[in-house]
């Protein structure tokens, strides 16, 4: 098999919403896509572009699941995890 690009290494990133995130996943925040109160509440916690986040459990019935963010679990609500776009990634 050739390649075009000898010694590079391809990198796929992968797209998806925090509410996507199973228990042990890491990603960083790319963007949040909301303008509401939440919004600032979001940011508050430290969920800005380029932030690590790593998906640490969640509820027996799975909402909320809980994040540590800044070396801080903090437990969020799907309705507004998926207002989070996350990208991670992969070699």
């Amino acid at each position: 098999c050739s390649s075009d690009l000898p010694g590079k290494v391809m990198r796929i990133m992968e797209i998806f919403h925090l509410d996507d995130m199973t228990p042990g996943q890491r990603a960083e925040v790319l963007e949040l896509r909301t303008e509401s109160r939440m919004r600032r509440r979001l940011l508050d916690l430290g969920l800005v572009p380029g932030t690590r986040v790593e998906c640490v459990g969640q509820s027996p019935g799975g909402d909320p699941k809980a994040y540590l963010i800044r070396g801080a679990a903090v437990a969020i609500r799907s309705e507004d995890a998926r207002t989070v776009t996350m990208r991670r990634v992969v070699v």
